[in-house]
């Protein structure tokens, strides 16, 4: 998920002579600033997710889950701070004079940052499969998703995520060069293996595995849905009983039915988990084109193109880690309840 606007200057862009440039400046001027104001509700969002989930009290497999995704959101969100900031001068102020090499701010915490967005997709992922389980397997789940063993997976999902980006956390090196007008050295950033590192990368993390993690969510979320509107239907007719004693008499021959408290969990994971598939859309296509069309690519020519799908999908990104907490205020009342009383609403 590089962006040409990374890797180029701007007086690289005017004489590339490539294509979509001023498209691409435009997108930049747009969506640099707008990723700025995400960013900063996304970082305020995060910690108040935190801080609830800390609150109630992380005591279940979705709790931990959800206060985990919230802590790689934020680091997410603060490690990709510099690069969004480096391409809103650019945008802005195109003649700028940087005082140092533009790419520590621009591309030395980019790798690091979707590090830790890849871990929000398999902590999204594991949250799509948890409650699929759940309204699959009510009995069965909170003996099979315990607390101990959703910790350790989630440790196995950190190993996962860094050793999978390890070739491209691998590329960027902090140097000395000399120039030779002053005979003064100066710090900059330069890349090693550049080319093969990003080939290893685009197999590992390009190839199947996000094929495999997209149409496990959306097979989960269609499977929460069906469920969620079997169970809608059978309140339903529960409620239209004229006869009070067969409806208790349905609960209580209805073990494998879930209470309201978990459907409305299960709802707000639901709904978590398509948000996360919108918003990851842009991401699949990129990664579908590049395979089909080689010139859309860095370094490429249709690389202006290419930048200007990778800020959309990278203001995508920056949303999927913000928005979190507007379906946990909905559709979870332990934590509404939880915020409420932590800011003094009644």
């Amino acid at each position: 998920m590089s962006t040409s606007a990374g890797n180029l200057t701007l007086t690289s862009w005017h004489s590339s002579g490539r294509p979509f440039l001023a498209e691409l400046l435009m997108t930049i001027k747009v969506l640099a600033p707008s990723g700025l104001v995400i960013i900063l509700f996304g970082l305020v969002s995060n910690i108040t997710n935190i801080v609830v989930f800390l609150k109630a009290g992380a005591k279940d497999s979705v709790t931990i889950l959800l206060l985990c995704l919230s802590i790689s959101d934020l680091v997410f969100l603060n490690l990709i701070t510099s690069s969004v900031c480096s391409l809103f001068i650019i945008g802005l102020f195109p003649f700028y004079s940087w005082p140092f090499d533009v790419k520590f701010t621009r591309t030395l915490l980019y790798w690091p940052a979707y590090t830790a967005y890849d871990l929000s997709t398999f902590l999204s992922v594991s949250l799509g499969v948890t409650r699929c389980a759940c309204v699959a397997m009510p009995l069965k789940f909170k003996h099979v998703f315990t607390k101990s063993r959703t910790v350790k997976w989630v440790m196995l999902l950190v190993v996962l995520a860094v050793s999978l980006r390890l070739p491209v956390l691998t590329i960027r090196r902090i140097a000395w060069r000399i120039d030779p007008r002053t005979n003064s050295s100066s710090l900059y950033l330069k890349s090693v293996n550049n080319d093969e590192m990003s080939r290893i990368n685009d197999i590992l993390n390009r190839g199947s595995l996000i094929y495999v993690s997209y149409v496990t969510m959306v097979t989960c979320v269609v499977i929460i849905m069906v469920k969620l509107r079997q169970a809608a239907k059978i309140r339903r007719s529960c409620t239209e009983s004229s006869l009070q004693s067969r409806a208790q008499t349905s609960d209580k021959s209805s073990p494998h039915r879930l209470s309201s408290k978990d459907l409305q969990v299960v709802k707000s994971v639901a709904i978590v988990c398509t948000i996360f598939i919108v918003l990851q859309l842009p991401f699949l296509l990129i990664s579908t084109i590049r395979l089909i069309a080689p010139e859309f690519n860095n370094g490429q020519r249709l690389v202006n193109l290419f930048g200007i799908f990778s800020q959309i999908n990278g203001t995508c990104a920056y949303l999927n880690a913000s928005i979190n907490i507007f379906v946990y205020y909905n559709y979870n009342s332990k934590f509404r309840s939880t915020l409420r009383s932590l800011v003094q609403l009644k």
